[in-house]
């Protein structure tokens, strides 16, 4: 009996802290699910735009072109790029993100990004700047 319990967690342990391709291999998305896209959505809906981006009169111009198109799933984060964590109110909506995993603001869109590798997993465009 002693040997089937550590035989039994053994494939759960592997999952613990896997890279995405683990993850990916045992059929496990690392992505926005649809429950947390309802969330967002709504949290946005209720509260809007949170201020604090553009100093004084400055207008949110936008990344550079050459950069906005480096911002793709796949693709690591550009070095020094400007980060935003979430809303303190939307982190407490949403639930955990996967272990090693982040949701971020950058130009108005929500990352979920690797924290160790700066890959993007997914993007929500569209929802913190309507």
């Amino acid at each position: 009996m002693n040997r089937t319990i550590p035989a039994l967690l053994a494939p759960l342990l592997l999952f613990i802290g896997a890279p995405h391709a683990a993850l990916a291999d045992a059929g496990i998305a690392v992505e926005f699910s649809d429950n947390e896209i309802r969330i967002i959505d709504a949290w946005y809906d209720e509260h809007g735009t949170v201020p604090g981006n553009a100093k004084g009169k400055q207008k949110n111009k936008g990344l550079p072109p050459g950069i906005a198109k480096n911002l793709s799933r796949g693709k690591p984060l550009p070095p020094g790029i400007a980060k935003q964590a979430l809303p303190d109110g939307l982190v407490h909506a949403l639930p955990a993100p996967p272990r090693g995993y982040e949701r971020i603001i950058v130009d108005g869109k929500i990352l979920l990004v690797e924290i160790a590798t700066q890959v993007i997993y997914d993007i929500l465009s569209d929802i913190v700047l309507r």
